[in-house]
């Protein structure tokens, strides 16, 4: 049992570290698109702003399945 609470630990540390690379990387695309084309920055922003919110998503559900699997 003492297991499954350290892997449930480090699956949650590589789901956060996993979520703000993939957000970063989001945010470091869209500001150098911004920067090419400002005339563009509020769809840019806006796509930005709902693919965040999915890799958010996504990083939430899989820590809620680290520590639902540790529970058990």
């Amino acid at each position: 049992m003492e297991f499954a609470y350290l892997a449930a630990g480090l699956g949650a540390g590589l789901t956060i570290l996993g979520g703000a690379l993939g957000i970063g990387k989001l945010a470091s695309s869209a500001m150098e698109a911004s920067g090419r084309q400002p005339e563009a920055a509020g769809a840019i922003r806006t796509s930005m702003i709902i693919a965040a919110a999915l890799i958010e998503g996504i990083s939430l559900f899989a820590l809620v399945i680290c520590f639902l699997l540790a529970g058990k």
